[in-house]
């Protein structure tokens, strides 16, 4: 990491990083060598490891680079490990990091943590896991998008053309609920160790609301996401062939599971129900846009348009606190979910 020369009053400092493009527009911490070197602590990788290049500049993320924009952020040196898988998930080609930057969409770098690391370092499951007043999950989620913007280059107006953006670029980092989950942890169903731990990321909308405040059995709990995920104004109604993460709330999750559904039962009756008749589905939205779904019968006006390919294609995760609102999170469309797991440098998982 190369040094410059910054002013070294703080107020002054800020007005000067936003003129170099450097910032969000919030506050960051000055990352002095000092701080970066201490900020490397935290991992076991070497500082100039190349984890891969971040589009649309197509900048070089080491793992010093990484740990500067981690300083920026506000993070602790327990972020880093956290980070570098991050990095690593959103590099994967499947995630299409390149048109998330790029795209007028309002998606965002969703980052789910989860495990034995998540925990330690503080990222947060529960009440108002999407809202403030947890520092893992602010500063993880604002480190993220300082890469995208410093290493990448993703300023709005130019090179990020979001119409009109989203606060989730902010930050948009969560945990899981573990302990009011009532199955496996998310990294569990996903073929992972209990004892290991995870990074989930896709380009992404913020959260929307499922509000279910009366439903007292499975079906009617469901049958509310459905409903409410069946909109011809979101992208996976059209770009059928992606993914989409549901947070489930403690409340409606005990629903479910008592009536004797598994995830793999909630991801079958969603991908079943969560549909769309074609009479309506080719009203607007992106009708016409892109290639019909390989599932779809044109000839028949009340045919279900599936907003998703396979259940499978459901991120399914306990998160929030008391009451019955749920939130699921469209996606892209034209991108992937990348799980990652939290690996030192030889691929042994970190521990805890």
């Amino acid at each position: 990491m190369s040094l410059v020369e910054a002013p070294d009053d703080l107020s002054e400092l800020n007005e000067w990083v936003v003129e170099q493009r450097w910032s969000d527009g919030l506050p960051i911490v000055p990352p002095t060598r000092e701080r970066v070197d201490e900020m490397l602590q935290g991992t076991s990788w070497p500082a100039d490891t190349v984890i891969g290049l971040v589009p649309p500049r197509n900048a070089e993320a080491t793992v010093d680079k990484i740990a500067a924009n981690a300083v920026m952020a506000g993070c602790t040196p327990s972020a880093m490990p956290i980070l570098i898988a991050a990095v690593q998930a959103m590099l994967e080609p499947q995630v299409n990091l390149y048109g998330a930057q790029a795209t007028t969409h309002p998606c965002a770098v969703m980052v789910m943590v989860t495990g034995p690391v998540a925990r330690a370092a503080g990222v947060h499951g529960g009440a108002g896991l999407f809202g403030p007043g947890f520092p893992a999950n602010a500063t993880i989620g604002r480190a993220v998008r300082l890469i995208q913007q410093n290493l990448g280059g993703a300023w709005p107006g130019e090179t990020d053309r979001a119409t009109q953006g989203t606060p989730a670029k902010f930050t948009f980092c969560f945990g899981e609920n573990e302990e009011e989950s009532p199955w496996d942890p998310y990294r569990v169903q996903r073929g992972f160790a209990s004892d290991e731990s995870t990074v989930t990321v896709v380009a992404a909308e913020g959260p929307h609301n499922l509000n279910d405040h009366v439903s007292s059995d499975a079906r009617g709990v469901l049958f509310t996401f459905a409903q409410t995920m069946a909109t011809i104004g979101t992208n996976n109604a059209y770009c059928t062939d992606a993914d989409l993460v549901l947070v489930m709330c403690p409340e409606h999750a005990k629903v479910v599971a008592d009536a004797g559904f598994t995830p793999a039962d909630v991801r079958q009756y969603l991908y079943e129900r969560a549909r769309i008749p074609y009479r309506e589905w080719k009203l607007g939205g992106m009708y016409g846009m892109l290639d019909q779904p390989r599932h779809l019968d044109a000839a028949d006006d009340d045919y279900p348009v599936a907003i998703l390919e396979t259940p499978d294609d459901i991120h399914l995760v306990i998160g929030g606190g008391p009451g019955r609102h749920s939130a699921w999170i469209p996606t892209i469309g034209v991108g992937r979910a990348a799980v990652r797991l939290i690996a030192e440098p030889d691929g042994t998982p970190v521990r805890a």
